[in-house]
């Protein structure tokens, strides 16, 4: 039986500990916060359920396979989203990824020479890329892992020759290939998802997000939750208010942590969390790792991070749902001048595309009875406005206070007297997902996703190691992109390599 610290019960760290504890080791997590989850987490408000950052996720096979293999499968309640597309030239709720094309064709018949050019090249990425039906290899051991790498390995020949055509063209540069720059259609596709990611990922984003997208009907905290209660079943502790000041080294070697100068001793520690403060702040001793891996480090791009707007509206669940049809809405008209990487567009948030969704239209529990509850939700430009007022708290709230009305007002084109319901209101910028995440710059998917600005070399590896001996990353910081799937990938590596 070993010793086992985890700094951080998100999703990674409440898997890995699950999956440790199972396997009769003694392992804590340590937790900053009251609640577990990290991003994959709820609270509420006056009633109203809202998420605290994780809305969904996709590779469902793989996280389905992840809660098996910890039999809590059947507590958790999955639930299938639908998403509705709208821009000015069409609207429409498709079933998959040809009723997607379809929705597109109609809106820009005009350009259906240059839809057909574009469409071609990206069928090949989605039909090659776009493996939805089977976990991961990384979930798997042995001879089980062969197996499960046997269809990538049949088709890498193909595979190897589109990433080496697409990894490193951004979504921006494919685009360009078709549209006009200051074309719809060349905002829309270079715009999908994070901005300028892999165009290998474009195809298999859209297939992705229309074929194999979930969410929990309880709420991500509850899923949070069911992991934290079967980690305690184990025998594992959680300790939650228990911020990490420290890892502790000696001769090379992570031999455990403090917390509120208590020194607690382990014989692995796994990192649940942001890769660069963990090896450029929580470290002990700095020269272990080489000068050239810390400005490496230091100067890596992240993800981008989010404005997001609590709503609690009285408005009943119907009403709302007549306006917006399905819980999740994705208007991709973004205006004239909308610039990601402007930081110093106070205008910003009048330009942008607002997304919305409802979680007490998948959970009337959500929100008290006749009421509902919305989010609403943007990317925004890294440190907009000098990071949101320079640390002047004056500042900070009117920029949030401008942000959110510029937000309910776009949201108002969809819901008609959206202002005259609200009942509740409040925001998070990225400082507050920083805050409460610790993520850098209130990253939403660790690493950027841009292939120019690229940490690790591959996109697709789990890199869990450390030039710390016993020192692991076990969160979605492992992997170049994050999210829920790279979590699960990172905590399964960690757990072989201590077993």
């Amino acid at each position: 039986m070993k010793n086992i610290i985890i700094i951080g019960s998100g999703i990674g760290g409440l898997m890995a500990g699950n999956l440790l504890a199972q396997k009769g080791h003694k392992v804590t997590i340590f937790e900053a916060h009251s609640m577990p989850g990290g991003y994959t987490a709820g609270f509420y408000r006056k009633g109203y359920y809202f998420e605290s950052g994780t809305l969904s996720f996709e590779a469902s096979a793989s996280v389905f396979k992840a809660m098996k293999d910890i039999s809590v499968f059947e507590k958790i309640d999955f639930t299938k989203l639908r998403i509705r597309f709208i821009l000015e030239e069409c609207d429409g709720i498709p079933e998959n990824y040809d009723d997607y094309k379809k929705i597109i064709y109609a809106g820009f018949p005009a350009d259906k020479e240059k839809l057909d050019a574009f469409f071609s090249e990206l069928d090949k990425i989605a039909g090659l890329m776009g493996n939805m039906d089977e976990p991961m290899p990384f979930l798997y051991n042995g001879l089980d892992m062969l197996k499960a790498m046997l269809p990538y390995m049949l088709r890498a020949p193909k595979m190897m020759k589109l990433s080496k055509q697409y990894s490193d063209m951004t979504s921006s540069e494919f685009a360009a290939k078709y549209f006009a720059k200051d074309s719809k259609l060349f905002k829309l596709f270079s715009g999908f998802g994070y901005p300028d990611m892999p165009a290998i990922f474009v195809g298999t984003a859209i297939a992705g997000v229309l074929a194999d997208y979930w969410t929990v009907k309880g709420g991500m905290q509850s899923w949070a939750d069911i992991l934290a209660e079967n980690f305690g079943k184990l025998g594992g502790d959680l300790k939650r208010n228990a911020y990490v000041d420290q890892i502790i080294t000696k001769n090379g070697t992570a031999v455990g942590i403090s917390c509120r100068n208590t020194m607690y001793d382990a014989d692995y520690v796994i990192a649940a969390g942001d890769y660069k403060k963990t090896l450029l702040q929580l470290l002990d001793d700095k020269h272990l790792i080489p000068q050239t891996l810390q400005d490496n480090i230091g100067r890596a791009a992240v993800s981008e991070g989010f404005c997001t707007v609590y709503l609690g509206l009285n408005m009943s669940n119907e009403e709302l749902g007549k306006y917006m049809k399905v819980p999740h809405v994705f208007p991709l008209d973004a205006k004239p001048g909308y610039d990601i990487y402007n930081a110093a567009d106070g205008d910003f948030f009048h330009k942008t595309a607002v997304s919305l969704y409802s979680p007490s239209m998948i959970n009337p529990k959500h929100a008290p009875e006749g009421k509902s509850s919305l989010m609403l939700q943007t990317m925004v430009p890294y440190h907009w406005m000098n990071n949101w007022g320079g640390g002047d708290k004056e500042v900070y709230r009117q920029l949030k206070e401008t942000a959110m009305d510029a937000m309910i007002e776009d949201a108002s084109r969809l819901i008609p007297g959206l202002k005259e319901c609200i009942d509740y209101k409040d925001a998070a910028t990225p400082l507050t997902y920083e805050r409460f995440t610790h993520n850098t710059d209130g990253a939403s998917s660790a690493w950027s996703w841009n292939p120019k600005k690229k940490f690790y070399e591959k996109i697709m590896s789990v890199n869990i190691e450390t030039p710390v001996k016993n020192l692991y990353i076990g969160s979605c910081w492992a992997m170049q992109i994050g999210g829920v799937p790279g979590a699960l990938a990172a905590a399964y590596q960690c757990s072989k390599k201590i077993n």
